[in-house]
C-alpha cells in the first residue's frame, strides 16, 4: 500500500475561495461583525474538482490513499482575529470532510487549526475535537508562525503551545509542522518561509525539552526537513556543542516526509534519516506543478525518485511508503478497518 502523508485540497470549489474575499474585505469595518459562513458547494462540484485533479494523478503514480488536508498556504492565521479564523478554518475543515467522504478508500483527513497571532493555542482545541472524534481526522496541520512571515509567537517548545499538545496526547494524534504564507517580502512563501519553517522548527525542537515533557507527542517535518538532512552534521554538531542530547533521541518524536523534488536530494534523505524516520509524501497538487525537462516527469513525482534508488530494501521502501504513516498516524488503522468492515456488508 502507498499512503501519501502530504496532501492538501489546493483545487477547492470556487465558493470557497469568494467566501475567503468576502470575509477578508468585511474586515475593512470594525464595527461589523465577523462574517460567519455563507456559501454552498454541492456533491457534484466537489467531484468535479477532485477527479479531475488530484484523483487522477494519484492514481496515475500507484498512490492508494492520502492524508488529505486544507490548502497549506490559505489558513493564513494573520487575517482578523480568533473568530476569523474559527470561522475560515471550521469551513475549510468541513470540505475536507466532504472529501474524504465521498471517496473514503482515496483520502483522510486532517484538519487545519484555527489560530491566530498571539492567541493561546488552547483555542484550537475545541475544533480539533470536533475533527478528530466527529469527522474522524486522524491529525493536524500546526502553523509555528501565525503571523504569517514574521514569527512573533514563542518557539513550539514554549509552554505556551503546551494545552494543544496535552490535547493531541489525549488524542493519540500528530502534528504535521506547517507554515502557512508569506505577508514578509523578503521571503518568499514556497520558495523560502516553508523551508525555512521547517528548518526553524527542528533547531527549536533540538534547543528545548518539549519530548521530555510529551515522550509520546509526535511531530511530522514536511518538504524533507528543510535544510536539516542537507546540513545533518552542522546539527548534531549544534546539539554537541550546547550539551543538547544527540539527534537520535529528538527522531523518537520527530518524523520526516519525502516532499523533494529531485532524486538526488531523495537519496540524500534517505541515507541520512533513519527509515523509520521517513514517511512517503508528493504535496500533490502542490509548490511544483511543472515537469523536470532534465527527466521529462513531473518535480513533484515523488515515488519515481524512490523507486529509482537500488540500493533500497524492500523493508525500507515498505516503512517509507505505509508501515511508518500507521505508526504516526495510528487512527488510521481504524479508519481503514471501518473501511473494510462497510465494504464487507
Amino acid at each position: 500500500m502507498i499512503i501519501d502523508c502530504h496532501g492538501h485540497y489546493t483545487t477547492a470549489p470556487k465558493a470557497l475561495e469568494d467566501y475567503r474575499r468576502r470575509q477578508i474585505a468585511a474586515l475593512a469595518d470594525p464595527a461589523q461583525p465577523p462574517l460567519a459562513v455563507d456559501f454552498t458547494v454541492s456533491d457534484d462540484e466537489i467531484r468535479e474538482s477532485i477527479e479531475r485533479n488530484q484523483l487522477p494523478i494519484q492514481k496515475s503514480r500507484g498512490v492508494d490513499l492520502t492524508i488529505f488536508s486544507p490548502r497549506a498556504g490559505g489558513m493564513a492565521h494573520h487575517y482578523g482575529n480568533e473568530t476569523t479564523s474559527r470561522h475560515w478554518t471550521q469551513a475549510c475543515n468541513d470540505l475536507i470532510h466532504r472529501v474524504c467522504s465521498l471517496y473514503p478508500d482515496n483520502y483522510v483527513g486532517v484538519c487545519q487549526l484555527p489560530q491566530s497571532p498571539g492567541v493561546s493555542p488552547a483555542n484550537c482545541i475545541a475544533e480539533l475535537e470536533r475533527c478528530v472524534n466527529e469527522l474522524g481526522f486522524i491529525g493536524c496541520n500546526l502553523n509555528p508562525d501565525p503571523s504569517d512571515g514574521y514569527w512573533t509567537d514563542p518557539p513550539l517548545t514554549d509552554r505556551y503551545w503546551y494545552p494543544l499538545y496535552e490535547k493531541m496526547v489525549e488524542l493519540d494524534v500528530p502534528a504535521m509542522v506547517h507554515v502557512s504564507m508569506s505577508c514578509n517580502p523578503a521571503f518568499h512563501g514556497t520558495g523560502a518561509h516553508y523551508l525555512n519553517g521547517d528548518t526553524t522548527a527542528f533547531m527549536q525542537f533540538i534547543l528545548g525539552d518539549l519530548f521530555k515533557d510529551f515522550p509520546t507527542l509526535r511531530m511530522v517535518i514536511p518538504h524533507g526537513g528543510g535544510a536539516v538532512p542537507y546540513h545533518w552534521g552542522r546539527y548534531r554538531g549544534l546539539a554537541q556543542d550546547m550539551k543538547r542530547p544527540p539527534l537520535t533521541e529528538l527522531l523518537k518524536n520527530v518524523y520526516f516526509d519525502t516532499c523533494v523534488y529531485h532524486k538526488p536530494g531523495m537519496e540524500l534523505l534517505l541515507k541520512l534519516i533513519p527509515e523509520d524516520n521517513v514517511l512517503f509524501a508528493s504535496e500533490i497538487v502542490g509548490a511544483v506543478k511543472g515537469i523536470d525537462p532534465e527527466t521529462g516527469f513531473h518535480y513533484d513525482d515523488t515515488k519515481r525518485y524512490i523507486d529509482g534508488i537500488d540500493w533500497l530494501s524492500q523493508e525500507t521502501r515498505n516503512k517509507v511508503y505505509s508501515g511508518n504513516a500507521f505508526n504516526v498516524y495510528p487512527r488510521l488503522k481504524a479508519h481503514l478497518d471501518q473501511r473494510a468492515a462497510a465494504t464487507k456488508q
